[in-house]
């Protein structure tokens, strides 16, 4: 509740001094900022919008518009504004601290590492800005060029566990398992309540075969509070190989809780039951292990083994050749599934499989040069928990108001539009068409003009019922309302009796169309055609295709038709050009759609339905960076449901 007070405070003190630019975009910034720490990025987002608009020279709201879109993960939207404010000022450290994150996001490590050391330029002792250096040079296999960083840093803190763990990441990298092993066991000195640094120390140990070493630290990691379920896995490994099999069942069954759809919890659990026996149980567990991860082929080898103690012989089989198509040399896939065949009875496949076999082993030294892929059908071993690395948060606790203390994240807000909202499941359709109604609901966070000067004039000769209004949301009708607009059908259909008039039959045709009833809508609107003067007729004929289009047997032609007489009449009406293009889609001419489109966006450039409809028909016919691109325009203009598809289609 505090930061909505917040807003809308700083709201009504931005309407109380409107002459004052230089002011008015000083605050408007700062309820952005405002709006921004608070996870309301969205909203930032319209508010940096403004001053953008206001003064385009600015580098500080393309800047905060970016950190906006990064909580969004439209990273693509981000880097432009990054971009931007970095042609306004290319000497601000964080702008390129901002554009590194973007780049490490986009896989683009080689321009993030750039951004890095241009960032460490102006601001040389910066810890952030050389830690992600340094993991960016490991993540591009330059190694010793990351160890320098790190080795810089430990000689401005030779305590530090979060540089000490770092290093022990670069070396795991490396293959250099003992400066690992150092660097990890600095990290737990330096921090011994860091369940982390544990965690890492226990999976360098495990991998060198210390297992007594290794349980200790990760039960050290457990008891601290780890919810990674890869601390349990591989304790659980070390559980199985001392036979200690309810301990290593107690450890999987955490493990699949913590990390429900972790194939390597399943499979490690299945492999154990296998061991006990509890044969049926084992195949479920596999079962779930090889859906969740179809393309790790290996995991069928284990499962081929359960199959055959439970007779399912055509499984072994089906199971060895999807094995032995991934893995071709591996002999024990051949052997199983000729033992297979064999039970079913095919003794001439089962010769075949053991031909293969023969024929590999043959040419078993040939095959050990060329170093041919053999799958891994052992336990899984986990890797170690991560050190923290999405410093999106620290973008936007930095940025707002120098605050420090950054809110826990919200599982739920009272609005759809606050928080990560990429993260929020959206049906991949099309906005609706715009039409004029009487009502629609608020849809204050968008930017799209829903103005057009002759339906204005028609409202302010107010020779209708109520003012009408542009939407692409209409109101859901309350009984009390339904019973309003019929009497008010039959008033108007008294008034006509006696002097009948376009704005009349429009009139009646809108509280017909209010009621569902389009027909007689459609109706209305041809007969007002008859007498309507120059002015009127575009708005009535715009009503008439929405109409029809609204009805069940609506005619694709005959709206396309009227969407084109409204064209014809005033070239200007970019939502005739919108609901066009939405016509266009549903009869899957995508091209033509496009064009539309584009016609309406050319009259408005802030038309948001428009930049996210064509965003989703550019995905339709396979151009996707065109259409991320316009759905990150509409996440900008204010349908923050565009950052949901653009985390799904990227």
């Amino acid at each position: 509740m505090k930061s909505k007070k917040l807003i809308v405070l700083a709201l009504l003190s931005l309407f109380l001094v409107p002459a004052e630019a230089q002011l008015n975009t000083d605050r408007i910034t700062a309820i952005g900022r405002n709006a921004l720490y608070f996870e309301d990025y969205v909203l930032s987002i319209q508010y940096f919008n403004q001053v953008i608009h206001l003064k385009p020279y600015l580098a500080e709201p393309y800047f905060y518009r970016a950190i906006a879109k990064i909580q969004l993960e439209d990273y693509q939207g981000a880097l432009n504004d990054c971009n931007a404010a970095i042609e306004r000022n290319p000497f601000s450290p964080g702008i390129y601290y901002a554009r590194g994150y973007i780049y490490r996001q986009m896989n683009r490590l080689e321009d993030a590492e750039a951004d890095y050391t241009e960032a460490l330029r102006f601001s040389p002792e910066n810890r952030t800005y050389m830690l992600l250096r340094a993991d960016t040079r490991a993540q591009r296999k330059h190694y010793d060029e990351a160890l320098e960083d790190i080795e810089q840093m430990l000689k401005r803190e030779p305590q530090s566990a979060s540089v000490w763990s770092e290093k022990g990441h670069i070396c795991s990298l490396k293959k250099d398992t003992f400066c690992a092993l150092d660097a990890f066991e600095k990290a737990t000195k330096y921090d011994k309540n860091n369940p982390a640094a544990w965690s890492a120390l226990g999976v360098t140990n495990l991998m060198l075969e210390r297992e007594d070493e290794a349980y200790v630290q990760l039960t050290q990691a457990i008891n601290l509070g780890s919810k990674w379920a890869g601390d349990y896995i591989n304790r659980g490994i070390i559980h199985y190989h001392r036979h200690n099999y309810r301990g290593a069942l107690s450890d999987y069954d955490q493990a699949v809780k913590i990390a429900p759809r972790d194939a390597d919890c399943y499979y490690n659990r299945g492999v154990m039951r296998q061991e006990v026996g509890d044969y049926n149980h084992a195949l479920e567990d596999l079962n779930t292990a090889i859906s969740l991860d179809a393309e790790r082929t290996e995991m069928r080898y284990q499962r081929g083994l359960v199959e055959m103690q439970l007779k399912q012989w055509k499984a072994v089989v089906s199971d060895m050749d999807a094995l032995i198509e991934r893995y071709p040399y591996f002999l024990p896939a051949y052997y199983l599934a000729a033992q297979a065949k064999t039970k079913l009875g095919d003794s001439k496949g089962a010769y075949q499989y053991r031909q293969q076999a023969y024929e590999l082993e043959q040419r078993k030294d040939e095959i050990q040069a060329q170093q041919a892929a053999q799958p891994n059908t052992d336990l899984l071993i986990a890797d170690a928990q991560p050190q923290k690395k999405d410093h999106r948060k620290e973008f936007s606790s930095s940025t707002a108001q120098n605050q420090t203390d950054i809110p826990e994240e919200e599982e739920k807000y009272e609005s759809q539009a606050r928080g990560s909202v990429q993260k929020r499941n959206q049906d991949v359709v099309n906005e609706p068409n715009i039409v004029l109604n009487y009502y629609s609901q608020d849809l204050s966070l968008r930017r799209t003009n829903y103005y057009h000067p002759l339906v204005d004039k028609l409202n302010k000769r107010e020779a209708l019922p109520a003012a009408l209004k542009f939407t692409c949301q209409e109101l859901t009708l309350s009984a009390e309302m339904v019973d309003y607009h019929f009497a008010n059908i039959n008033r108007l259909t008294r008034m006509m009796d006696e002097a009948p008039s376009a704005e009349l039959y429009l009139a009646r045709a809108i509280e017909f169309a209010i009621i569902k009833d389009y027909a007689s809508a459609v109706d209305d609107c041809t007969k007002a055609l008859v007498i309507a003067n120059r002015e009127l007729e575009p708005i009535i004929v715009f009503c008439r295709a929405n109409w029809r289009y609204r009805m069940a047997d609506g005619d694709y032609e005959l709206i396309l038709r009227d969407y084109d007489q409204v064209l014809r009449m005033q070239p200007d009406f970019a939502f005739a050009m919108y609901n066009k293009a939405n016509i266009l889609c549903a009869k899957k001419e995508y091209n033509d759609a496009i064009t539309y489109y584009t016609k309406a966006i050319a009259q408005d450039g802030d038309f948001a339905e428009a930049y996210y409809n064509r965003g989703l028909t550019y995905v339709y016919i396979g151009e996707n960076e065109k259409g991320l691109s316009d759905l990150s325009k509409a996440g900008e203009l204010g349908i923050y449901q565009a950052y949901n598809l653009i985390t799904r289609f990227k």
